[in-house]
């Protein structure tokens, strides 16, 4: 039997409900393969966390995290804790410390789940963001002089490296001739205002299209991406974008695949020299926070995604098709999907039907 070292960190708000669907679906997965098992550390890092001791994680935190397979995150951010300390604090702190270099963020519409655009169907929304997740925007470089004077200035400077563009590039070329759609790959760029940074990422982008002769290749500026995305989702493929314009485009998405309580994400280290980090991205919602009303799906799809990253398992899929099932049936579904279920009962409703799918 193989066994994974997972740390949990349920985080704040409604990361802890999520967090246990999703511990919940692991082990069920996990007991209907047979071979496999989970060992789970649980660690109270958050919001909650650094209100008690200043420090959004142990500060020795990496350390302790280095030697497991994989990293399942809840949710972070609660009102009382400002948003760039909770980021820097923990989540940029595991991406850039783990080099996880991709954030990768899957938006398919599932049959039953609801969708903003009218006469789209979910063959129509199928495509894959491939994130820069460790530098560009969010490299954290940069500084404010003379605070609170007439004359202050703030500064903040992106970085690109061509060693994590080209490794970047190439995982989302590398990823849409896995894929049985059109094996085709769009750059998400804005070169003609950015005419360092984003004139250097298409270089990167035209030169490494060249090794991949057998791939269609596309650039689009980000403002066309989002109008895109409403008007066309289903010519897209693969996009690989910056760390800021990958973030912006990924929650649009989101809200094409019925909502924030769909969107899974990982974010991943490509030489496993340390563990990569599953998360869905819905925040925290404090005020729905100790109700048992946040939708879990979006957890659920991200230990899939887990799941897909540490066994390369197409059974895998039997995750998703229980989702759909649960979706198209319409009963067990939480007040965001307009139904009237707990938490814990999608969760449960999940693992019913993988059994049934697995058994």
């Amino acid at each position: 039997m193989k066994k994974y070292k997972i740390a949990v960190i349920p985080g704040d708000g409604i990361g802890n409900e999520v967090t246990a669907e999703g511990v919940k679906v692991l082990d069920t997965f996990a007991a209907l393969k047979g071979d496999i098992h989970f060992d789970y550390e649980y660690f109270p890092w958050g919001c909650e966390y650094y209100l008690k001791t200043g420090n959004m994680m142990d500060p020795n935190g990496l350390k302790i995290l280095k030697d497991f397979d994989a990293i399942l995150l809840g949710a972070v951010g609660y009102p009382s804790v400002p948003d760039h300390i909770s980021l820097h604090g923990l989540l940029l702190k595991i991406r850039q410390g783990f080099n996880q270099s991709v954030n990768l963020r899957p938006i398919k519409l599932l049959p039953g789940a609801p969708c903003p655009l009218k006469d789209k169907r979910p063959e129509d929304i199928d495509f894959i963001v491939v994130r820069e997740n460790v530098e560009g925007e969010y490299a954290g470089v940069g500084g404010v002089r003379f605070a609170d004077r007439p004359e202050e200035i703030a500064l903040q400077t992106a970085v690109f490296t061509r060693k994590n563009t080209e490794k970047i590039m190439e995982y989302a070329f590398q990823l849409a001739r896995k894929r049985n759609k059109y094996k085709k790959v769009t750059n998400v760029t804005k070169s003609n205002a950015l005419n360092y940074s984003m004139v250097f990422w298409d270089k990167i982008f035209t030169e490494q299209a060249e090794n991949y002769r057998d791939i269609i290749t596309e650039t689009h500026h980000v403002d066309a991406v989002t109008m895109y995305f409403l008007q066309k989702p289903e010519t897209y493929d693969v996009l690989v974008a910056s760390n800021l314009f990958g973030d912006i485009i990924t929650d649009l998405g989101a809200a094409l695949q019925g909502g924030l309580g769909f969107a899974a994400s990982g974010n991943l280290n490509l030489e496993k020299e340390y563990p990569s980090m599953f998360e869905p991205v819905h925040g925290s919602a404090p005020d729905l926070a100790g109700k048992q009303v946040a939708n879990p799906i979006a957890m659920i799809w991200t230990v899939k995604m887990l799941l897909d990253h540490l066994l390369e398992d197409c059974d895998t899929e039997r995750i998703t098709e229980a989702i759909t099932e649960i979706l198209l049936e319409g009963k067990t579904l939480t007040p965001d999907l307009k139904g009237t279920a707990k938490t814990h009962e999608v969760g449960d409703a999940v693992c019913e039907r993988l059994k049934r799918l697995l058994g």
